[in-house]
Order: C-alpha cells, then structure tokens, then sequence
C-alpha cells in the first residue's frame, strides 16, 4: 500500500499560498485493509476514508469510465492494481493532477508544474468532455486564481463550448451548480467566473436570466460598457472592494435583473420599472435554483432599494418603503448592505469608478432619522392598537421630509 498527498495542496504550495485541506490518494489497498487498519468510511459514490487521528480524507485511486448523463453517470473502478498515474488520469485540470509520495517526491505526468509556472488552467485530456460539471469548476477555479494571473488555455476554452452545445450542462442538479457558484461568490474575482460562463456558452443553461443581461442595451453616456451584463460584472467587482459577505455579493450579481423585463424605452427614463420587476424574476429563478432563501431576500431588497439620484428630491414615502421592504427597521445593519450596494452600482461602470460619492451618506442619514422614531412617539400621542404603526409610518415619513431638507439645504442634491 502507498500513500500520496495529492491535488489542491500540492498545488497551492507551489503557488505559494496556504492551502485549508489536505486530500491523499490510496494505491494498492483495499477497503477493508483500511478499515482494518482504524479508518472510517464515508462518501456513498465511492470509497472515502477519514483517517482515525487526523481526520483528513484518503480515497482509493480510481479510474472512470462514462455511462449516462450528467457529473454522476460514470461507472468508477477501485482495484488495488490501479496506479498513481492511472488516478491522476481523471482528475480535471492539470495543476490539479499533481502528486507526492511519502519520499516527498513528486509525481507530475501532465506537466502540471509547468502550468503552474506559466500561470495556465488546462484540461487533462479529452475525458474532461465527460464532466459537465468542470466547465463549473474550471470557471470557479479561474475566479479563484485570476488575482495571480492565471488564465484558460485556448484548447480548454473550446473543450468548454463543446461541452455547452452537447446540452450535458442541462444535466446538472440544482445542488451542484449552487455549490460551485456559492464557492466562487467567495473568491477575489467572483465576476470571473460567471464572465467564463458566458463566454464558453454555458451561462444560458446555467443561469438564463443573468445570460439574458447581455441583450439589455444601456445609455452609453453613463454605461459606455454598452449593456447590463458588464455592467453587473463590474458592480461585482466594486462590491468586492466593499465586502467579502457572499450574500452581498449575489445580491449585486441581481441587482439589474428586472431589465430583462422591462424596457429601455420606458419614460420616464430607460427601464423605469426594473426595480419592481426584479421580485418575479428572482422568484423564478428561485424556483428551478437551491440558492438558500437568505441570498433570495437580500437579492430582492437590493434590486429594489438600490437607487441614488435624486435622494432628497425623491418622495419620502418611497424612501420609507424602501427601508420597510428591505428590512432596516427590524435589522439596521441592512442599511449598510444597501449603502454598500448603491456605491458598487455607481461605481460599476469603465468612467467613474474614483469618483467622489455621496448618495450612501445621505441614504443612511435619513433612515437613522427615520430609525430613531419609535413606537412610544405614537403612545405618547394617544394611539392605540393598529393606529400605533400607521401613526408611527407618518411619523418616519415626516422625520425623512426633515432630513431631506436639511440636506438639500447644507449639501444640494448630489451624488
């Protein structure tokens, strides 16, 4: 029996970087040698032991051979006759197929070393057309190792569109595809991965209405990136300098979604009712996803309070609306996810990412005046029951008027 450290640490070792997990690659055993020998099995696909003092995860090398559709169609042989090499075969990118054995010697019969020198992600060989799920993968990889230079061989590119044309994407459950996106919201360069997607043709089986972003055309005065897909990638990379939260992140990913449904030439200005129409199209894409409902609710909130002009000019009743709807009454740090969310937007565009902006201040200057009105004011007044939140609206309302006022007097309308 030999034992090999393999995969995602040797690889961030030699980049470098420090590496969470640790993965080991079990040749010439069986499952019941190991067993025998104290480890536990877990993993229902195939034979994965957790060791009986470190925890960390040995599976038995394996080889693959495709039957169905779909990441999970494959038929996978565990005999002990199997080699390291035969193992790394399957893996999916070459950085990936790298081995050590317990002489610290390494194993490298894709050139995965080289690749990692020279900053490539490349598939293995042609049995990575067999996973749909690494176009996933690959994607969120790139996401991840984007900030160090990293890139998508050509070939790879193009294994990748066949791969979208043969229709093996529309196998894929809704569990993995969320796995690998919720991964990539987590990377430096989350915008990445779903701009791969796009451009190997995956995003449209994947996540249509995002896909469908590129056909909304935009004001080249304010957006002279053309249309709302770069626009939205670019958001997501001003709220990455903003945040590392996830779920803020998805919520910017969705902020301009109600374009699909709506106009550029609505009045009284270009998709005037995206906002509103946001909801339904979340709430679709809710229903065929497994995004958790908390990335749901804030993506809503943040599609429908994510406005900036003309704050102090705006209705106060909107306004309060607004900060009823995306919760910042019951939960005041919302307000910063807004404010945060707001300045991505403005500053998600190719002419005005360093320019000064006001609109978060003066957002969260007249919600606290609106939060600071509570429930006792109404007591106070002699309302009762139901008249006590109706009065308490009214009176939030009025606190906003006087905000705004101020505002506009000591600052004007600006952004």
């Amino acid at each position: 029996m030999k034992i090999y450290l393999v995969g995602g640490a040797i690889r961030d070792r030699l980049l470098g970087i420090k590496s969470y997990d640790k993965d080991f690659c079990v040749v010439g055993a069986t499952p019941d040698e190991l067993l025998k020998k104290g480890f536990s099995l877990v993993g229902k696909d195939f034979p994965v032991f957790l060791h009986p003092k470190t925890h960390e995860e040995y599976a038995l090398a394996r080889t693959e051979k495709k039957q169905g559709h779909g990441y999970t169609g494959f038929i996978c042989d565990f005999n002990p006759n199997i080699t390291i090499e035969e193992d790394l075969a399957r893996r999916d990118l070459t950085v990936n197929a790298i081995a050590e054995n317990e002489q610290h010697e390494l194993i490298d019969p894709y050139n995965g070393i080289q690749d990692i020198k020279n900053k490539i992600l490349r598939h293995i060989g042609p049995s990575f057309k067999e996973d749909p799920l690494r176009v996933l993968r690959l994607a969120r990889f790139y996401a991840r190792f984007k900030k160090y230079g990293f890139k998508v061989a050509p070939e790879t590119m193009e294994l990748c569109k066949e791969i979208s044309a043969s229709g093996e994407l529309q196998h894929l459950t809704k569990e993995r595809i969320w796995i690998e996106t919720q991964k990539a919201l987590t990377t430096d360069n989350p915008e990445a991965y779903f701009i791969l997607l796009k451009e190997v043709n995956a995003l449209k089986d994947i996540y249509p209405e995002i896909d469908a972003l590129k056909n909304c055309s935009e004001n080249l005065t304010y957006h002279p990136e053309g249309e709302s897909f770069s626009h939205t990638m670019l958001t997501i990379k001003e709220i990455c300098k903003l945040t590392k939260n996830p779920v803020t992140r998805f919520a910017m990913l969705l902020h301009d979604i109600g374009k699909i449904e709506s106009s550029y030439d609505e009045q009284p200005f270009p998709y005037a009712s995206h906002r509103i129409k946001a909801r339904d199209v979340i709430l679709r894409i809710k229903q065929y996803s497994k995004i958790p409902l908390d990335y749901i609710n804030t993506a809503q909130a943040v599609a429908l309070g994510h406005i900036y002009i003309g704050l102090t000019t705006r209705s106060a009743e909107e306004l309060y609306d607004i900060y009823q709807y995306c919760g910042c009454f019951k939960e005041p740090f919302k307000i910063a996810i807004l404010s945060q969310c707001i300045t991505a937007d403005y500053r998600g565009t190719l002419n005005q990412s360093n320019k000064k902006f006001y609109a978060p201040y003066f957002f969260t200057y007249m919600f606290n005046a609106a939060y600071k009105i509570k429930a006792e004011s109404a007591i106070k007044l002699g309302f009762k029951g139901k008249d006590i939140g109706i009065k308490l609206r009214e009176l939030r309302i009025e606190a906003i008027q006087k905000a705004q006022k101020y505002l506009i007097e000591n600052f004007g309308d600006v952004k």
